[in-house]
């Protein structure tokens, strides 16, 4: 079968053994997979190993194989992938043997993929075949970050810089859904003009702009940070004193200084999140088809050009997922 691999320090296109089923695994014949910033650092991780490993987190196809001890699915059954591995209840940290699908454990970028039932969830019904195969990895890390790890209410607003990133494009349509206020930024004006018709969002700024001065009229009472180096402290200079900020990810420097005697004079609240549990996905599936929320997919490629794709959300140009369709 074909797959996207990353071997000797090169991502490509390999024809690959087609896996086989044991005990409680299900093989899933893909129809669609989704890009995340993960599979453009995948490279850097792995280095010049001569081994092949299947790049892809997210996807979603039909159950084609079920071993003997399957329970949960079976042949015919349309499914999603969680890549959250060996992650079943919620906890304040992931165990220790927590991994993500796509490196070491192959991922969905192949025509077929062989993972436990555990983590493989029924196909939201509301759900188009592109939108499932972009949704877990995001909405689950989102989920997490803005639900159980910044706690936040229908009260409060929520500052959350980069409108255009999976993540944060479904973060926000989480946060709007329970009726919180949401400032966002981009950098472009008119990504800010398509998020706020997408998304739904209630101020946008630009990230030139000065951040204290535009919402001085605003009370931040949550962060939500993935950005890092670049924007953390401009981030923690518009929180109010006593406010939650949440940590996911950094798309720019992983270290960065920042004053602490400010930190801990304005009794500031920062937390680390990092996609989520099993239990947290189950609620997250419930309140998607609650409130009929979809994820926002900016573009599709065919699988034969996921190179194209690569390169695509390289330029960090999107405005929520980038998809594949085999």
């Amino acid at each position: 079968m074909k797959a996207y691999v990353v071997q000797n320090g090169e991502y490509k296109m390999k024809e690959v053994e087609e896996p086989s089923v044991e005990g409680n695994e299900v093989k899933v014949q893909l129809k669609t997979a989704g890009l995340n910033h993960r599979d453009l650092m995948i490279k850097q991780r792995v280095g010049t190993t001569e081994t092949p490993y299947i790049l892809g987190s997210d996807g979603a196809g039909v159950v084609v194989e079920a071993g003997v001890d399957c329970s949960r699915f079976a042949v015919g059954d349309e499914v999603i992938i969680n890549p959250g591995l060996n992650w079943y209840e919620k906890s304040e940290a992931p165990p220790e043997n927590f991994e993500i699908a796509g490196v070491p454990y192959p991922g969905t970028f192949a025509e077929k993929m062989v993972i436990s039932e555990d983590f493989v969830e029924k196909k939201p019904s509301h759900f188009s075949w592109s939108e499932a195969g972009v949704f877990t990895l995001s909405g689950l890390t989102g989920y997490r970050a803005l639900f159980t790890q910044g706690k936040i209410k229908e009260s409060d607003t929520l500052f959350i810089p980069g409108a255009g990133g999976g993540v944060n494009s479904f973060i926000i349509l989480l946060a709007k859904e329970i009726g919180a206020k949401v400032i966002t930024t981009s950098r472009d004006k008119q990504k800010l003009k398509q998020a706020q018709e997408k998304l739904g969002y209630d101020v946008g700024i630009l990230t030139e702009d000065n951040w204290v001065e535009k919402l001085g009229d605003e009370t931040v009472d949550l962060v939500i940070e993935s950005i890092g180096g670049k924007t953390f402290n401009r981030s923690l200079e518009v929180l109010k004193k006593g406010g939650r900020i949440v940590t996911y990810g950094s798309s720019t420097n992983d270290e960065i200084t920042f004053d602490l005697r400010k930190f801990f004079y304005g009794q500031y609240r920062m937390t680390g999140s990092t996609m989520g549990s099993r239990e947290e996905l189950h609620e997250l599936l419930s309140f998607v088809e609650q409130h009929d929320i979809k994820p926002v997919i900016d573009k599709q490629f065919a699988f034969s050009n996921i190179d194209k794709a690569f390169d695509y959300l390289g330029k960090q140009n999107q405005l929520g997922k980038v998809a594949v369709s085999f």
